[in-house]
């Protein structure tokens, strides 16, 4: 109703123009389709109404019949051009109107809508009294739709995520983006926002560059272009569009990470507050195909260890999607071939866009991607409790693709969470602002571009460091695997069951016995009866295994396999698995058994075990020598004598190599900087303490992330045992003479 007066009110002073076109172009020009062009010049605005009501007519001319009023509000909707229709749509008017009607209170709503007290239009107006009534601006429309939601029906805005922004942040965000290249504005200009809501930034944006809030005062042509899911944050949104004199169509409504909407398309500036914390599983089968990313937004070319360059994928978790829009608007960035401004971007964001994701990943591939591009200029930690319904702490993500001289391979991260000033009174979660002050110091320290301490400027801390500061190699470390091997009953036993199906099928043996190898499909019923009753969940895969009598004779003539070694072999215990697995294979050779990898490794699984003091497991001999072993050593960048740290140690034969398997419960991993060499930090942080281990290149990933705590914490020290001691007593001599007034006792 706000959004539908609003548009109201605008027709008003157009709307006898209107009504004469209409009669022109049905009675004089014969006109049997209606000339929009005319009608929307005779409004003058980009919509009409071409019934004969307004919202003030129908409230002077109503009765109280509710069904009669019903009717003629259904005619005035009708009546709006097509534009403003879809809006209707988005908002179900058509049906709100209905059930206030079925309620008695449509006339005692349109009679506070059309109240002279209130004002609902963009324009300042006068009340009755003559007192000036401050125009509702599109960002206050965005207030107005904010509170509805938190005040009147609160569960709708519970979905992670959706935190309407504050005017003071987007004031901060508008003076960022558009400040330090005030003197280079393009003559015609392009704003985006793929998460527009109800179209605060994208106005407010406008307005700054246009000096209507004090900003720049360009001449150049704005145009607005945005996409938003919210079926009425898009309607108004779309409605302020249509009442500001930008074109309504540049506003799409849907998911933005669904469809490229805007694909091929290139923005001047970008700016954001996208969803965070929100699941994203429903765009998935858009996005990905498998493993597969079918869509080039989320797609980056990386380079690996070696530096070869290679497509990696850019999709976060499923339950997050919020960097998913920051690929969207870094995909839509004008290249500097393009335009000498190239486009800058502003995207609020929550902290695990900084450091979730581990290296290799998706969120450290974006991060990746936009650091090592030299996209990042800035990220700025805003105070908590700075939004209406969330108290999280948010970031502002300052990115663009023409860097001036002195920030080029270098990021500034600025602490502005202690620069904010307290609320009289909360408005939902939030309890401080930003104030103009506080806007001008964070702006200032921006464009400095130096460091700050924070005792030094009152709450604000400022750090510049280089690009690959955020790097690092993640880089496996393994140790050699070490097994004993013996042949005992139970280990023997236990391969005639699968190990995932272990429980269900030693139930079905020890409860049937043989009659499972010949009455199977008779006993199944009662088989799947039970691992149901006993919680046991099975897809449809592993329920056809288990009632699979090949399956069954399978795991028997394995045991039986196992049981032919174990009268060969014996029973002892063997700590060299090399040698025993040569028994293994003169046994199956002269017993003329063939066995398939997995089969073998089935009977080694059950009988084997770690054990420190045991041989380590040989994986592969090999000889290295001449351009071999020149080509190994350049591409591990070592000596010879350096090759063990990488996995290859010396055999008893010249020239021979022995690589070991590795022992995945003592794999581990070290995050190393991109700065130092992998190699210096795996002598001095590894060496000493695991002194088989070796680092394996060939899996060595690249992450990137911000920690925000790690650069800006400040170490509070201890107090003083004495300091301590002295508080403690004076506290129990307090408690003491409150317990004796509290007796009478006189000291």
């Amino acid at each position: 109703m706000v959004v539908l007066r609003r548009l109201d009110a605008l027709l008003e002073p157009g709307k006898d123009k209107v009504m004469e076109e209409l009669a022109f172009q049905r009675d004089e020009a014969g006109f049997t389709e209606w000339d929009e062009a005319g009608l929307r010049d005779a409004s003058g605005y980009v919509f009409y109404n071409t019934s004969e009501w307004t919202l003030q007519r129908l409230y002077d001319t109503a009765t109280n019949n509710q069904q009669i009023l019903q009717g003629n509000v259904e005619d005035y909707l009708k009546g709006f051009s097509a534009n403003v229709k879809e809006i209707i749509e988005k908002f179900k008017l058509a049906r709100q109107i209905r059930h206030m009607a079925s309620k008695d209170v449509l006339l005692d709503v349109l009679e506070k809508f059309t109240s002279p007290n209130i004002n609902l239009t963009p324009f300042d107006k006068d009340d009755p009294e003559g007192r000036k009534m401050p125009a509702l601006t599109n960002l206050g429309m965005g207030y107005v739709f904010e509170e509805l939601i938190r005040k009147f029906n609160e569960e709708n805005n519970e979905e992670a995520g959706e935190h309407f922004t504050p005017r003071e942040v987007i004031d901060l965000m508008t003076h960022i983006i558009f400040e330090p290249v005030k003197d280079r504005l393009p003559p015609v200009m392009t704003i985006y926002d793929p998460a527009c809501g109800s179209g605060g930034m994208l106005t407010e944006s406008q307005n700054f560059v246009k000096d209507q809030n004090g900003g720049i005062q360009t001449k150049g042509d704005v145009y607005l272009y945005g996409k938003e899911i919210n079926d009425e944050t898009y309607a108004i949104c779309k409605s302020d569009m249509m009442i500001k004199g930008n074109d309504p169509e540049n506003i799409r409504v849907g998911s933005t990470l669904s469809t490229d909407e805007f694909a091929g398309t290139r923005f001047d500036f970008m700016l954001s507050n996208p969803p965070y914390g929100k699941s994203w599983s429903t765009e998935v089968k858009y996005i990905k195909d498998g493993k597969d990313i079918i869509d080039p937004r989320f797609v980056v070319r990386l380079k690996d260890y070696w530096g070869n360059e290679e497509e990696a994928p850019a999709t976060p978790r499923s339950s997050d999607g919020q960097l998913l829009f920051l690929m969207e608007m870094v995909n839509k960035m004008k290249p500097v071939s393009q335009t000498p401004l190239g486009s800058r971007i502003a995207s609020v964001h929550n902290g695990s866009s900084l450091f979730t994701g581990d290296a290799g990943g998706g969120e450290s591939n974006i991060r990746r991607y936009i650091i090592e591009n030299d996209m990042l200029e800035a990220i700025i930690q805003l105070p908590n409790n700075l939004f209406y319904n969330t108290g999280i702490t948010t970031y502002i993500w300052v990115l663009s693709n023409n860097k001036e001289k002195r920030r080029k391979g270098k990021v500034q991260l600025i602490d502005a969470s202690d620069c904010f000033g307290k609320l009289r009174k909360n408005l939902g979660n939030k309890n401080c602002e930003l104030r103009p002050e506080h806007i001008r110091a964070i702006q200032k320290a921006c464009n400095d571009f130096t460091e700050v301490r924070k005792e030094e400027d009152g709450g604000l801390a400022v750090k510049i460091f280089d690009n690959s500061d955020f790097g690092y190699y993640k880089v496996p470390v393994e140790r050699p695997r070490r097994l004993k091997a013996q042949f005992t009953h139970e280990a023997v036993s236990g391969l005639r069951f699968d190990k995932t199906l272990k429980e269900p099928m030693e139930w079905a043996f020890e409860t049937y016995g043989k009659r499972i190898y010949t009455e199977l499909p008779k006993l199944e019923k009662e088989i799947l009866d039970w691992c149901e009753k006993n919680e046991f969940d099975l897809d449809a895969k592993k329920r056809k295994t288990l009632c699979s009598s090949r399956h069954w004779e399978k795991q028997r003539a394995l045991m039986h396999h196992a049981q032919t070694l174990q009268n060969a072999i014996g029973n002892d215990e063997h700590k060299d698995f090399n040698k025993f697995q040569n028994q293994v294979e003169k046994v199956l050779k002269a017993q003329k058994i063939t066995l398939t990898a997995s089969e073998k490794n089935a009977i080694y699984g059950a009988i084997t075990s770690y054990d420190e003091s045991a041989e380590k497991v040989i994986k592969k001999q090999q000889k290295l020598k001449g351009d071999k072993l020149e080509n190994l050593l350049e591409h591990l960048g070592c000596t010879a004598e350096q090759l063990p740290d990488f996995g290859y140690y010396p055999g008893e034969k010249k020239d021979e190599y022995i690589t070991y398997e590795s022992e995945s419960d003592l794999r581990d991993s070290e995050n190393v900087p991109l700065k130092e060499s992998v190699y210096d930090y795996f002598l001095r942080e590894v060496k000493p303490h695991a002194d088989e281990a070796w680092i394996d290149l060939e899996k060595i990933k690249i992450g990137y992330e911000i920690s925000f705590n790690k650069y800006f914490y400040r170490h509070n020290p201890l107090r003083s045992i004495e300091e301590v001691s002295v508080d403690m007593l004076e506290l129990e001599q307090e408690s003491e003479g409150l317990i004796m007034d509290i007796l009478g006792v006189v000291n």
